[in-house]
């Protein structure tokens, strides 16, 4: 039965050399048609689910994930973008177990030697060079979360949830009929019966569902019914709910403050990030003027 344990390398997610980050045979890759922004980092999505059983369709929304289901993210960066067999930095690995239908979360900072990562509940800046696609050096100082902002992010009705993995933000690419194939994936026929969330960065959609893409994927697990802003904002930032009632038209000055400017505890999103997403607060701002 999976648990959270004092190092990564306990969890037996990954075979070989850690920091090649291979998923062990219980474990399958997923990504996000609208990802979140995390200062440019580079992320890797894992789900491991028990021998012999599978995620359950339920709607647009999350599968049902089985008991002993282990969801992971890594954060990593290329040493340099232009070529990324010049290796990698990785940051941490941030671990959620479902135990007797309770989500446990558990966050793994990695080691300088990146030969593994330990257990840590506490708040640490790591500092981060690399080289990006324009061959510029970028220095950021990343921000591992402590276990409260994690859960601050997590929780939903007083309950720790996933928040990435929705069947609508995974439907792209054949992602969903991959799952089916592979038997990840049940009760599902097809997954044309699926939406799909927008892709922020795709210009065939509209500037409308880019942008409520990104609200969506960076903003609305906090800015929701149940969500960790529910009575410190009147956002409401699900993809889904109507223009009318996510009230952005009415508090599109106080976006645009929050979202063009960096400062500790002001700007949105309030935690994973130390610096301003430019492309993203280019799109929004864009969208916001259109209001």
């Amino acid at each position: 039965m999976p648990q959270l344990l004092p190092n990564l390398s306990d969890l037996n997610l990954f075979v070989g050399n850690l920091n090649n980050l291979t998923p062990s045979s219980r474990a399958f890759e997923y990504n996000l048609n609208t990802p979140l922004f995390t200062d440019y980092s580079h992320k890797q999505r894992l789900i491991a689910l028990p021998p012999g059983t599978s995620m359950d369709y339920v709607d647009n929304g999350f599968p049902d994930f089985p008991d002993n289901t282990l969801i992971s993210k890594t954060f990593y960066y290329f040493n340099d973008e232009r070529n990324e067999s010049s290796g990698k930095t990785i940051i941490e690995t941030r671990i959620l177990i479902k135990i007797n239908g309770i989500w446990e979360l558990g966050n793994y900072k990695w080691n300088a030697n990146q030969t593994d990562a330990v257990l840590d509940d506490l708040a640490h800046t790591v500092p981060v060079n690399y080289v990006d696609m324009n061959g510029t050096s970028q220095n950021i100082n990343y921000g591992i979360p402590n276990m409260q902002d994690c859960i601050d992010c997590h929780i939903k009705s007083s309950v720790i949830t996933p928040i990435g993995p929705k069947l609508r933000t995974m439907n792209f690419n054949n992602q969903l009929q991959d799952f089916i194939n592979a038997g990840y994936l049940t009760n599902l026929s097809s997954p044309s019966s699926v939406t799909s969330l927008p892709n922020w960065e795709d210009t065939n959609n509209t500037l409308e569902e880019r942008a409520r893409a990104y609200f969506d994927v960076n903003c609305a697990h906090c800015h929701t019914e149940g969500g960790f802003c529910e009575y410190q904002s009147d956002l409401r930032l699900n993809f889904e709910t109507p223009l009318a009632d996510s009230m952005i038209a009415e508090l599109k000055a106080s976006i645009d403050s929050r979202m063009g400017r960096y400062s500790a505890g002001f700007s949105m999103p309030l935690t994973g990030t130390s610096m301003i997403h430019s492309e993203g607060y280019s799109l929004i701002r864009q969208y916001l003027s259109t209001l």
